[in-house]
């Protein structure tokens, strides 16, 4: 079993950890605002930039770990109401995915319908369910029916799980196209920014494809996915596409 050195039953367990990485100052800066212990369901951007700093230096660096040991520890740290035990069990199974068989995809939907935040999501459904769905593409069933998912937690997870592979030039565009047009009318800000992540990772080699993909749909795409979806995209692509997305009307550009 993986020993892992850190009181997560705590908070104070964790305190000590912080002490020991930061002064009382950076302390009293983490805990004001956004850097709240145990807020779990936070959607504030970076919040998990020094917690999982630390947690990431907590982990063992080990180069296999077996299946059972894995989903062990990973079922006892979720367990945990605390933030930093799910992102290290999220961190975890991302270091050791390659240990997962297919019937673990059951533990990651799971876990995706609890995180109730992007910071763990965006841990578990690029590296974990991606790795899982590339390696057993059979899996491609389960992000057919996430796609569909009432919670959109899992309707995102559903399009970063195809993350990986586009990102380097390969993997499934008609798939995640098929997804991003049953989700492009919706007005979750979470939808929406994941199809422009996707989006803009594809373009940065296969700008043509994305361009493609975003003329004809001018007129329904979302501003916040379009402003990322463009990043990488020749400047006068761009340009083109964002005077498209101006000329609509104040009240279409609104919904």
């Amino acid at each position: 079993m993986i020993n892992i050195d850190v009181d997560c039953v705590s908070v104070e367990g964790w305190d000590r950890l912080y002490f020991h990485f930061f002064s009382p100052i950076e302390i009293a800066r983490l805990r004001s605002g956004k850097w709240q212990k145990l807020q779990i369901r936070t959607d504030e951007p970076g919040v998990t930039e020094v917690p999982r700093g630390i947690v990431g230096a907590l982990l063992p660096r080990r180069r296999a770990l077996a299946r059972a040991s894995l989903v062990a520890v990973v079922t006892e740290l979720w367990a945990r109401p605390l933030f930093e035990c799910r992102l290290a069990a999220s961190m975890l199974l991302g270091d050791h995915a390659e240990a997962l068989a297919p019937a673990d995809a059951a533990l990651v939907e799971r876990l995706i319908r609890e995180a109730g935040t992007w910071a763990l999501v965006d841990e578990l459904a690029p590296a974990v369910m991606g790795g899982l769905v590339e390696r057993y593409p059979e899996l491609t069933a389960v992000l057919d029916r996430w796609a569909a998912d009432e919670d959109f937690w899992v309707r995102r997870a559903a399009l970063l799980s195809l993350l990986r592979p586009l990102r380097r030039g390969e993997g499934d565009f008609d798939r995640f196209a098929r997804y991003a047009d049953m989700m492009l009318a919706e007005r979750e800000f979470f939808i929406r920014k994941a199809i422009g992540w996707v989006l803009r990772d594809t373009g940065r080699r296969r700008p043509d494809l994305v361009a493609a993909w975003l003329e004809p749909r001018i007129g329904q795409v979302s501003g916040v996915t379009l402003r990322e979806a463009v990043k990488p995209l020749p400047p006068e692509t761009a340009a083109r596409l964002l005077a498209a997305y101006r000329a609509r009307s104040p009240a279409v550009r609104a919904r």
